[in-house]
């Protein structure tokens, strides 16, 4: 999917995790990339690679302000995506999701061009129906602690189709499913993250609830790959569609895999399941597959080896030894870092 060497590609939350990977992929094919970040969640050292490329420009900018610049296409990725960090400060979340949004919105309408929006499996709440497919409305607590972001991407899908239906912009919305590999946080909580740090350490492997409840795990590369394709596809193709990978497994079962790769001597200890995390969560990708030709390729045994050699490097000292982690990112300070992620 190359990219005339004209285009100008503008990626807000461009140095967190999905939206560095992203950054990255365009610039290999071809596209200039303007990369706008506010840093709560996402880091300098995610782009800094990038940083000496002539294609690459890295502004520091939050996306609830206007932002005013000329770009041919926009991925709208601001937004924190872990529980940890999004309900640290929830007012703030909501207002990155809407208030954002309506930013984007309103610089694609002005410059006439195409705005994808990554949207999130969260819309669908605690499912009623499995697999979720496009059309399930979802089963959301529209006041609970996780409301901010739930309802805020939903809120944000809602302005991409009344800006489509009232002012012509050709939108596209992603329903992005957990999705894992180098470059996560250590400290954003989400379990991928949770149960290699732990395991790497030596630590109890913490699980929520009775370890049943189940969650279907993309990786990066292969979300990255769907997120281009529904850019580059043509303008009827609005969605919302879901990327995500369909095989389902059990928080025991990625346990009991992440100790195996590891090698660790960890155990898996028991927490009671916080308030409203879902039982269950698997996509339906028909319709991504049959509009897009998308479906996830990398096997999860083999994406979580690439991502725990991510985690060996970051986390290994001098010595040799696992280190605590540190960070000079607001999102990852003083926050409580039990709180479990889908």
């Amino acid at each position: 999917m190359p990219y005339n060497l004209a285009e100008r590609i503008l990626v807000t939350g461009g140095s967190g995790f999905l939206g560095s990977h992203l950054c990255e992929r365009l610039l290999a094919n071809g596209a200039e990339v303007l990369c706008v970040d506010n840093f709560f969640t996402g880091t300098r050292g995610n782009v800094e690679h990038l940083l000496d490329h002539h294609r690459f420009e890295l502004l520091r900018h939050d996306v609830t302000f206007p932002l005013y610049v000329e770009v041919d296409q926009i991925y709208n990725l601001a937004c924190p995506a872990s529980p940890v960090h999004y309900q640290h400060d929830p007012v703030q979340t909501t207002k990155t999701s809407v208030i954002g949004a309506i930013n984007m919105l309103g610089l694609a309408k002005r410059l006439k061009v195409k705005i994808l929006q990554a949207s999130t499996s969260e819309i669908y709440g605690d499912p009623t129906t499995h697999p979720q497919s496009e059309e399930y409305w979802g089963n959301v607590n529209p006041i609970g602690p996780r409301s901010c972001y739930d309802e805020g991407k939903r809120c944000a899908e809602t302005l991409f189709f009344d800006y489509r239906r009232q002012h012509g912009i050709p939108i596209k919305v992603a329903r992005i499913f957990n999705t894992y590999g180098p470059r996560m946080h250590p400290n954003d909580g989400r379990v991928v993250s949770n149960f290699i740090v732990q395991a790497l350490r030596g630590h109890d492997i913490t699980i929520y609830g009775d370890g049943l409840q189940s969650r279907a795990f993309c990786y990066v590369d292969d979300l990255i790959d769907g997120l281009m394709r529904l850019m580059q596809s043509p303008d009827e193709v609005t969605g919302p569609l879901n990327l995500g990978n369909p095989h389902e497994i059990t928080m025991r079962e990625l346990a009991e895999l992440t100790i195996e790769l590891t090698g660790s001597r960890s155990k898996i200890v028991h927490r009671p399941l916080p308030q409203d995390d879902p039982r269950q969560r698997q996509p339906d990708i028909s319709r991504a597959h049959a509009m897009l030709g998308w479906a996830p390729r990398t096997p999860l045994r083999q994406g979580l080896a690439r991502t725990i050699t991510y985690f060996e490097g970051m986390l290994t000292d001098s010595a040799g030894r696992y280190s605590q982690v540190s960070s000079t990112n607001p999102a990852a300070r003083g926050l409580d870092l039990t709180v479990p992620a889908s």
